[in-house]
């Protein structure tokens, strides 16, 4: 396990729990401004030597991971939390005990200390020696799914409402179709802004450098899906299983577990008034 240095701002440290859903594994990203240089006299010029860093996503409870990220991440002034499932948040509580900071999530569940205070929320704005990450909710994957936006670098994390490579889950109960396609619609007026980001870093899988194609196919493959579903339901499919079977049939088996609560979801959506 080694630190990837992505961008002046973020490192990643891959976890080793590859898999159908993790894709390579977890992304668990350090944030730390870039100390001033030579060639970069305005580079995070009020920022000590010796920076703090943020570190988004601990990942699974697999220690050398963890402390893996420790060595690279130095001084950790907060830990922060994409959304609630154990591939990045399983190790959130050790690796803060480790660091001696504490985590800030929108699920109380994961948060340290565990007053509200330490919550997170539209508009939220958390700060490290010349570091600055912005709070975007984006539920859907999971009701309690957030990006965040590094303004100084460009670059937006997206957890697992974009990833790298393919299209994210939206598992009923926990994750919703209607926040979810609201969301990416966010993000797409988000890309085709003046404050457009230049790139996405997801929580697995590759960086992504143009996010506004991502976006738009995220939401185009979305609403085909609804339509076969639509399908599917018209041409006598009417339980989840059957709907799988009918339009997840190029989708290598071993997924359909995943597909299913997909089309529960989507079902679910269908049949909101």
């Amino acid at each position: 396990m080694t630190a990837e240095r992505v961008t002046d701002y973020a490192t990643r440290v891959l976890a080793p729990n590859p898999g159908p859903m993790t894709l390579e594994g977890t992304n668990t990203w350090i944030l730390r401004a870039p100390e001033p240089t030579a060639d970069r006299p305005d580079a995070a010029a009020d920022a000590p030597r010796t920076a703090r860093s943020i570190v988004v996503d601990p990942g699974p409870l697999l220690e050398d991971h963890l402390r893996a990220v420790l060595a690279a991440a130095g001084d950790v002034a907060v830990v922060l939390i994409t959304h609630k499932h154990p591939d990045h948040t399983e190790g959130a509580a050790w690796f803060a005990n480790q660091a001696g900071c504490g985590v800030r999530a929108v699920d109380p569940a994961f948060r340290i200390p565990t007053d509200h205070a330490h919550g997170l929320a539209e508009g939220d704005v958390i700060t490290a020696d010349g570091l600055r990450v912005e709070v975007l909710p984006t539920p859907g994957h999971t009701l309690d799914s957030v990006c965040f936006w590094l303004p100084q670098d460009g670059s937006l994390l997206t957890g697992d409402t974009v990833l790298g490579r393919g299209t994210s889950v939206v598992a009923h109960p926990d994750g919703a179709l209607a926040p979810y396609l609201d969301s990416l619609e966010k993000l797409l007026a988000f890309t085709n802004s003046a404050a457009a980001p230049k790139r996405l870093l997801p929580g697995h899988g590759p960086v992504i450098e143009d996010p506004a194609t991502v976006l738009t196919h995220y939401l185009t493959h979305r609403h085909e899906r609804l339509d076969q579903v639509r399908a599917a339901l018209a041409a006598g499919h009417t339980t989840p299983a059957a709907v799988v079977a009918h339009v997840y049939a190029d989708v290598d088996p071993t997924l359909h577990p995943a597909a299913e609560r997909s089309v529960r979801a989507q079902l679910d959506y269908l049949h909101t008034p």
